[in-house]
């Protein structure tokens, strides 16, 4: 049924959008400007003071112990010749 539904809807936009006779009656052209000089504004800026450095801290890592599978002990998961 939805599938009906969406097929109806489409073909009936498709039937609206063929049914439309679009004909142009008069050319379009660019408007004429001119550009002429003009100024800049200006801008005083006072930006914040930032003092960058480094510092040497030492983190501890935590170790981990990871067990495969029992099954595979000892044995390459892929083949090395690949």
């Amino acid at each position: 049924m939805k599938k009906f539904v969406t097929t109806t809807l489409l073909a009936a936009a498709g039937l609206s959008l063929a049914a439309c006779d679009v004909d142009q009656t008069e050319e379009g052209e660019m408007p004429e400007m001119s550009v002429e000089e003009g100024n800049m504004p200006e801008y005083d800026v006072e930006t914040a003071d930032v003092d960058v450095g480094t510092e040497e801290e030492t983190i501890e890592v935590p170790t981990l112990d990871v067990d495969g599978p029992d099954d595979a002990e000892g044995e390459p998961v892929t083949d090395p010749g690949e």
